[in-house]
């Protein structure tokens, strides 16, 4: 009789990452999807400080003549110029050195400039700590998607970083309610809501520390670290993601879509209030909740569609979002102008859903395919640092349009995204097209 053959070596933990690293520890991969959600909704209860504290600013006699609403917005754009700059440079630092110490160095740097703004109302103060505001918040987005894309595999992005992608609409939602009242209600002092998101991101930074990895076979808390690439690969990649005609269309799509979220982020309960005299500040800042809860749906909707419907072709999904989103932004003032509440929470709910939607797909799953394991923080970055030099707008543009100029301006740029990605309607990431 024969013998019975000798049983399969077990693969050795390098090859297993080898054949397929996503399979390594799953435990650790939801570990990271879990801390990277929480850390990029936390860097919210910062970034959304500044909006929550304008409705102060903008009614407290001892700084109202100087920090005049347009002053703002040149403070915003000054953030968001920064935040444009950042987003260019985080993503490749990601890919060469991990995004662990990348993201660490903004939560930092955002508590820090908090600090100082909830301190002074000195218009040049404000003005330094936006830039270094901007700098530090722009560490966040691109690392993370580059921390998530090395844990899950292509197929199915669409639906898990669908879900992850509602950490930011979150983060905008539950951010100024929350400062909102302890600014208000607690303490009625505007220059609290700097120090409670300070103080929030805090905690958020102690459960990153423990809980990160930047790959699957980082297991051991001497493990946590990336090896750095070297300085020549880093650039030859940058260059390599720069010259790729699918990233460069997200960019301009992204760039034209992201001003109308931001001029709703940075300005919302400004805008309630505008187009809604009779509610007060707490109401002010309520209302946009809506724009919120549909923009934690919307990533989880868009990212199953794009996966199941159009089977992980991310367009589609963007087109048919960046169309609906284009119409309601038109139909913004008419439908707003009864100055009726729900009339309020429904369009800024539908808004919330379109905007979103195509948000997430483009700046997270879309960029993430296309930049491949190796580029995919440098070509998030790209994306993102493009979207966010159409935010600066987003931030300007209240202070100095009537709303009909804006909205119609808003909604003529959402078109024009749509319109630019149709021609790549039908486009699958390389890993996708070979399957």
């Amino acid at each position: 009789m024969a013998e019975n053959p000798a049983p399969p070596p077990v693969p050795t933990r390098e090859a297993q990452r080898t054949v397929h690293p996503y399979l390594v520890n799953p435990r650790l991969r939801w570990q990271i999807f879990v801390v990277t959600w929480i850390a990029y909704a936390g860097f919210y209860f910062v970034r959304q400080a500044f909006s929550v504290a304008k409705l102060g600013i903008l009614d407290d006699p001892l700084v109202s003549s100087t920090l005049t609403e347009r002053v703002l917005g040149v403070v915003d754009a000054i953030y968001l110029a920064a935040y444009a700059a950042g987003q260019f440079l985080w993503g490749a630092w990601a890919d060469r050195f991990g995004p662990r110490v990348v993201v660490i160095g903004g939560m930092i740097g955002a508590m820090g400039a908090a600090c100082v703004m909830g301190f002074s109302s000195a218009l040049l103060v404000f003005g330094g700590a936006m830039v270094i505001q901007g700098l530090a918040q722009s560490a966040g987005w691109a690392p993370l998607c580059k921390n998530m894309g090395a844990f899950f595999p292509l197929e199915q992005r669409g639906r898990i970083l669908g879900i992850w992608s509602t950490n930011y609409a979150f983060g905008g939602l539950a951010a100024p309610p929350f400062l909102g009242w302890i600014a208000y209600d607690l303490f009625d002092s505007w220059h609290v809501a700097f120090f409670a998101g300070a103080a929030t991101l805090a905690v958020i930074l102690v459960l990153f520390v423990i809980f990160q990895r930047n790959a699957p076979h980082e297991e051991s808390t001497e493990a946590k670290t990336a090896e750095p690439v070297e300085p020549q690969r880093a650039l030859a990649l940058y260059r390599k993601t720069l010259r790729d005609p699918m990233v460069m269309t997200l960019g301009a799509a992204y760039f034209l879509l992201k001003p109308a979220r931001y001029a709703i982020l940075l300005w919302g309960p400004v805008l309630v209030s505008q187009r809604l005299p009779q509610v007060d500040k707490v109401g002010a800042t309520l209302i946009p909740i809506a724009f919120g809860v549909a923009g934690v749906l919307a990533p989880i909707v868009v990212g199953w569609v794009s996966d199941r419907l159009f089977k992980s072709r991310r367009v589609p999904a963007c087109v048919i979002s960046l169309g609906l989103l284009s119409v309601i932004l038109a139909l913004f003032m008419p439908l707003t102008a009864a100055g009726s509440a729900l009339v309020m929470i429904g369009v800024l709910g539908a808004i919330g859903l379109t905007v979103y939607a195509a948000d997430s797909m483009i700046s997270c799953v879309a960029a993430v395919d296309f930049g491949t394991a190796e580029g995919a923080g440098t070509a998030a970055g790209l994306v993102n640092g493009c979207g966010s030099i159409g935010a600066i707008l987003g931030g300007l543009l209240p202070g100095f349009l009537s709303g009909t100029a804006l909205f119609g301006l808003f909604a003529g740029a959402a078109a024009l995204a749509g319109v630019i990605m149709i021609p790549h309607w039908n486009r699958r990431p390389r890993a996708a097209a070979l399957a």
